[in-house]
């Protein structure tokens, strides 16, 4: 074998190990639980901190909300996979807005807007505590799930404590176990709490 046909061979093979090295890393799915979709998967991107609610706490939850979740506007504030909001959808919400500062999440969100063919679901890419901050808009269900160990719920309680929410409003909360919600806004009230292992999640209403 020649000298160059060897060096040829060498950096074929470098090349093939390189790439047996690299992670294959795919996009993960969820799958929606209840309503129209149900049994349906949505992609969703891997992304640090991005966490979707798990299938046990959304049953759970959506058996919480069932009274009032047909024909009822939504907000997804950190919407991460999107299964929280696109399950609300899947039950009969007539609108849900969902925030991600990610624009691949908010991508691959869009991709399964259409998939699905969901005109009720609003995206909106940006900074979700600053968007907060300026919206005027009142909704009748907001889901607050951000990534752990940033402090951001607790921003965001204190955003929403500092507006005049509609009475009868729903307040999601999932938070670390270790690190439970220990104080509400004034004029809210806690309705219902339980804990999935390290997670900790609860409803309340503002009165």
């Amino acid at each position: 074998m020649s000298g160059e046909k060897r060096r040829s061979g060498a950096n074929a093979l470098r090349m093939n190990r390189r790439r047996s090295h690299r992670p294959n890393i795919k996009p993960q799915t969820v799958r929606i639980i209840g309503g129209q979709w149900r049994g349906r998967r949505i992609g969703f991107p891997v992304r640090p901190g991005l966490r979707p609610t798990a299938d046990r706490v959304r049953e759970t939850l959506f058996n919480w909300l069932q009274p009032t979740i047909s024909g009822a506007s939504c907000l997804d504030l950190f919407a991460g996979s999107g299964v929280l909001g696109f399950e609300a959808a899947s039950r009969g919400a007539a609108e849900v807005f969902m925030l991600d500062s990610d624009p691949s999440v908010v991508r691959y969100l869009q991709q399964q807007v259409t998939v699905l063919n969901a005109d009720q679901v609003h995206l909106v890419q940006s900074d979700a505590l600053s968007w907060l901050q300026a919206s005027i808009q009142n909704f009748d269900i907001i889901f607050l799930d951000p990534p752990f160990g940033q402090n951001l719920l607790s921003r965001a309680l204190g955003i929403l404590g500092g507006k005049k929410l509609s009475p009868g409003t729903l307040i999601y909360l999932e938070t670390e176990s270790a690190l439970p919600v220990r104080s509400l806004p004034e004029g809210w009230e806690h309705l219902r709490d339980a804990r999935a292992g390290a997670v900790e999640y609860s409803l309340a209403r503002v009165s």
